[in-house]
């Protein structure tokens, strides 16, 4: 085996033991192996999102993209229209018919799905890690995943935080900040969001 090849299976090796301690919810300490791998893995991510942004791409070429970004197949149906902004992207399931609008931001370190038939609104930020409250640990990063149900809709310039899920059917109105779960079939807004009625009244 030649050197490179070596390397990268070493990479690959360390690349999927921080997804498993992200998805345990583990805390990535600062300066430790697991947050260097993290960073190398960022630099992968901001290559692709660089072509994805940098030109005109047909639908299929984003999809190839997109693909290649999350590391799995993204289904035939999903739309996404860039620019679109990730630091990793190896930790993002995306359901079928999904429609992703330009500008959003994905922090996805902590977990980040998104159920069929939803649509994200643009300039979305879904955002699953959080820094250490404490000053002496701040480096320190406390990821927590964010689950978007089915035929959610997501208005946009809404933020979403860590360990949020959002029920199948709700409504996100515009600008609104999600800090905690939203039950599915209902409508939130505001910062932070509140339930203000029912998806289908």
């Amino acid at each position: 085996m030649q050197e490179s090849e070596k390397r990268e299976r070493l990479v690959s090796v360390e690349l999927k033991d921080l997804v498993k301690a992200l998805n345990n919810g583990e805390t990535i300490v600062g300066d430790s192996p697991l947050h260097a791998v993290m960073h190398r893995s960022s630099q992968e991510a901001l290559r692709i999102t660089a072509e994805l942004n940098g030109s005109y791409h047909e639908p299929d070429e984003v999809r190839q993209l997109l693909t290649a970004l999350i590391g799995k197949p993204v289904d035939k149906t999903v739309t996404m229209f860039p620019p679109f902004h990730t630091d990793f992207g190896k930790n993002t399931t995306i359901g079928r018919r999904v429609f992703i609008n330009s500008g959003c931001s994905f922090q996805d370190q902590g977990g980040i799905t998104i159920g069929d038939d939803s649509l994200i609104g643009h300039n979305t930020v879904l955002a699953t890690l959080n820094h250490d409250i404490n000053p002496d640990r701040r480096a320190d990063m406390h990821p927590a995943p964010i689950v978007i149900g089915r035929n959610v809709w997501i208005g946009s310039n809404v933020t979403i935080l860590p360990g949020v899920t959002i029920g199948d059917n709700a409504v996100v109105a515009a600008a609104s900040v999600v800090t905690k779960d939203v039950r599915g079939g209902t409508v939130v807004v505001g910062s932070p969001a509140r339930v203000v009625r029912s998806a289908t009244a």
